[in-house]
């Protein structure tokens, strides 16, 4: 048990901060989601029937939707794109480890790369594969939950409901959307640029401390 905790203690520790902060998510959403009903004039529900509300499914797959989406395109722009002096980007001057084409003759390979052909192919570009797949699925679930919570306000107001068709152009949708992206496109625009001048010691994610401003990479 020891060894599996050391051996995934990064993982186990983020999974735990997601299932802390998703119950967090969970009951604050449901008290205000019940303080808005008792606002407009309708009963409190209990936390089970607002496990399947518009507005709890569409707060947590608007959220999920900009983070797959900022790391599905962090993954392909870096194989392109260049920092000079980020420990986030490739150095184009030199030869990457991960630039290289794999070998079926290495002992430890996974069986993707020891069956070759089409196989490979598509896990040699499995991980972008898996983040663009997960980015639309929570598009999706984020859109379904947007409209399902616009209808549900609709109808405490006695109006008209919205069709999926006309939702998709509808503003709040693409605000949802938008407020989301900004900022997770921020957050990777900070780490590349701020690991061209600062240092964090022992984290892989930072250049050596000693390494010049100018060294592109993180080894």
């Amino acid at each position: 048990m020891k060894k599996f905790i050391r051996n995934n203690s990064l993982s186990l520790v983020f999974l735990l901060l997601f299932i802390v902060s998703l119950v967090g998510q969970t009951l604050t959403g449901y008290r205000e989601h019940n303080k808005e009903l008792h606002e407009d004039g309708v009963a409190p529900i209990p936390l089970s029937e607002y496990l399947h509300t518009g507005h709890f499914i569409q707060a947590t797959f608007e959220n999920w939707e900009s983070e797959f989406l900022q790391m599905a395109l962090f993954v392909v722009l870096a194989i392109f794109l260049q920092q000079k002096g980020s420990s986030e980007s490739k150095d184009f001057d030199k030869t990457e480890e991960v630039d290289r084409e794999p070998s079926k003759r290495r002992k430890d390979a996974p069986w993707p790369v020891k069956a070759g052909g089409w196989i490979m192919g598509l896990y040699k570009n499995s991980l972008t594969i898996a983040l663009f797949l997960l980015f639309l699925a929570s598009f999706v679930l984020h859109f379904y939950g947007s409209l399902k919570d616009e209808n549900e306000q609709l109808a405490l107001q006695g109006l008209p409901q919205q069709t999926p068709l006309a939702y998709l152009g509808d503003s709040r949708f693409w605000f949802e959307s938008f407020q989301n992206w900004q900022s997770e496109f921020l957050s990777v625009l900070a780490i590349i640029v701020l690991s061209i001048f600062l240092r964090q010691k022992g984290s892989p994610q930072s250049k050596p401390v000693d390494a010049p401003n100018s060294e592109t990479g993180g080894s």
